[in-house]
Formats: C-alpha cells, sequence, structure tokens
C-alpha cells in the first residue's frame, strides 16, 4: 500500500509538471493581449502593424498616424498617459479637425459585461492597447 502511495505521487508531481511547463510555455504579456484588443478595435484605420496604413484609412478626412513612431516623435519618450487620454478621447486631436477616431473609453464601457465594471473593464483594455503600442515604438 505504502509503495502504491508513492508511485500514486510521483504520477501527481509529473502531471503538475507538465501542466507548470505547458503554462509557462503558453505565457502571454500584457502587450500581447494588447496587440489583439488592437487588432479587433483599432487595425481597420492603423492597420495591423500600427503603420496608418488599414482597410479604411483611404476613407479618412486625415491619414491615421504611424503608431510606431510616437516615441521618435517625442525625442524617444513614450508618453503612456498621453495614449491612453487619446484612445479614451479625453484629449482630442485637434490637428485633425473633428475628431474621426472613436472614443474607444465611451465604446469600452458601454459594452461592459457588468454595470458596477464598466469604469475598470475600460481602463483595463485602454491599457492593454497602450502597452501594445509601447512594444512596438521603433528604436
Amino acid at each position: 500500500m505504502r509503495k502504491s502511495g508513492s508511485i500514486a505521487l510521483v504520477v501527481l508531481a509529473v502531471g503538475a509538471l507538465g501542466v507548470a511547463t505547458r503554462a509557462v510555455a503558453q505565457e502571454t504579456t500584457v502587450a500581447d493581449v494588447g496587440r489583439r484588443e488592437f487588432q479587433q478595435y483599432c487595425s481597420g484605420c492603423h492597420g495591423l502593424e500600427g503603420k496608418g496604413n488599414g482597410a479604411f484609412a483611404a476613407y479618412l478626412k486625415a491619414p491615421p498616424p504611424d503608431l510606431t513612431t510616437i516615441a521618435k516623435r517625442r525625442g524617444g519618450t513614450f508618453p503612456e498617459t498621453e495614449v491612453a487620454q487619446i484612445i479614451d478621447g479625453r484629449k482630442p486631436m485637434a490637428v485633425h479637425g473633428t475628431a474621426e477616431m472613436p472614443i474607444w473609453g465611451q465604446r469600452f464601457v458601454d459594452a461592459a459585461p457588468a454595470p458596477q465594471a464598466t469604469q475598470a473593464s475600460a481602463r483595463g483594455q485602454i491599457t492593454l492597447l497602450v502597452a501594445y503600442l509601447r512594444s512596438i515604438q521603433q528604436k
């Protein structure tokens, strides 16, 4: 009985190690998740890689900017707070005239799964997008 108990423990440990190994191999970063969000919500205008060449770009009054050069245009610093404010609509882009970019903060609030989670959910989605944009900056 003792021997079978030890074998069962070893099998359990090996199984747990296998699960842990798969979990590590499947780890995703915040930027990876943000990339999926970007592809879903932003790539239509900004393109899959954020270069401003999305399928709808030609139909806009002003071309979408190349989002891979945000830091470069700001002296090498990525302005996370400003980018988040632009995405959520708190900082309108006056240079573009009327706002063609959707106010994602409000759209994310409206799409939240539960009323009490609306603001937190919207902030989370914006945080994911900002993390992805930070990750694609040209060096």
